[in-house]
């Protein structure tokens, strides 16, 4: 059964209110706090059809009706206003990134931001490696044979390795190698590098072949190896603000939940540009999370995505708010990044 636009203002004032006071929402209450231009006989009607059809529930006998999953889904796809932020918002922002000095510090004022802001609980996902292109490789002399290979990419992130050369290196040499790959490697996807790697071996001179195979292979394990990805969370005391009750009588799944990254990883990972993904109970892969929504999105410089970022929460969320602020503090943060 289609629904028409004045079951939908049913629907949507039942989602505002219950978000905002937590009670069940009864017909008297919608007409008294909303505009809808209808009796109080009107909207009970209105209200019965949208529960047979599930999009709204009686948790108890004497109760006013909520939002079941189905009915925030509707309301997210067919009635929710984005809000803009407000200016204070926006300068809260601002002033938050003021003088970040490297890209952990950049990270984990990201995620505390979006946990203050949204009042969830916050993920953000370091710039992934596999997303990343070669901006510069430094090679430190340690010792005579030992070399500190330092890779930074363009996204900020920095690894270092340690090198075993076969026998003593001069500084000259160390300086022709590293010419040698950053000419080859530099602006360069991590992703496309393997083949160009293999190159320096094959084009080097025999007698430096040793150190540059050695090199090599330290080279790849740095550059494609190196799978793991970073992330940082926030705002976990968040989940209490509503009590045990927006989670279903339980925090327990949640918190064990937010405890594997590779779970979190599944949550904000592998998003299309510009997309907004909302997560809502049971459409959560994680059986831990079907009393949660996720609203997450990808960001990065420009068009191009390097990493992920969202926040967790009861069902029972601001959606038109979170999405906003999820939205506004991704750009906020390819931004940075296309800066520096």
């Amino acid at each position: 059964m289609s629904l028409d636009d004045r079951k939908l203002e049913v629907l949507r004032a039942i989602v505002e209110d219950y978000v905002k006071t937590r009670e069940p929402v009864g017909s008297k209450a919608l007409v008294e706090r909303h505009q809808l231009g209808v009796s109080s006989a009107t909207v009970r009607n209105d209200m019965a059809v949208l529960e047979e059809e599930g999009y709204i529930r009686q948790p108890h006998t004497s109760a006013g009706r909520v939002p079941t999953d189905a009915g925030y889904r509707l309301f997210v796809d067919r009635l929710t206003r984005i809000k803009p932020l407000s200016p204070a918002e926006r300068r809260a922002i601002e002033r938050f990134m003021v003088g970040v000095v490297d890209l952990d510090d950049v990270v984990h004022r990201t995620v505390r931001l979006l946990a203050q802001l949204t009042r969830q609980v916050a993920v953000v996902q370091y710039p992934s490696l596999s997303r990343s292109a070669v901006r510069h490789l430094e090679l430190v002399p340690i010792s005579t044979t030992r070399l500190m290979l330092v890779m930074i990419t363009d996204t900020g992130r920095v690894e270092q390795r340690l090198v075993e050369m076969p026998g003593p290196v001069a500084d000259g040499d160390v300086w022709e190698l590293r010419r040698r790959v950053n000419e080859k490697l530099a602006g360069q996807k991590l992703a496309d590098t393997p083949p160009l790697v293999q190159k320096l071996v094959d084009e080097c001179a025999p007698e430096r072949r040793g150190d540059m195979v050695c090199l090599a292979t330290v080279l790849l394990e740095t550059l494609v190896e190196r799978s793991e990805e970073r992330l940082a969370l926030a705002g976990t005391a968040n989940l209490t603000r509503g009590g045990v009750l927006d989670f279903q009588g339980t925090l327990r799944p949640v918190l064990e939940a937010l405890e594997e990254e590779v779970i979190l990883l599944k949550l904000i990972g592998d998003l299309e540009p510009r997309t907004t993904r909302v997560r809502i109970g049971d459409e959560n892969e994680i059986d831990n999370l079907r009393s949660a929504s996720v609203v997450s999105t990808g960001y990065g410089p420009g068009a191009t995505i390097v990493g992920g970022l969202g926040v967790l929460g009861p069902t029972r969320m601001d959606y038109p708010g979170t999405i906003a602020t999820v939205r506004a503090v991704a750009r906020y943060l390819g931004d940075l990044l296309a800066q520096n």
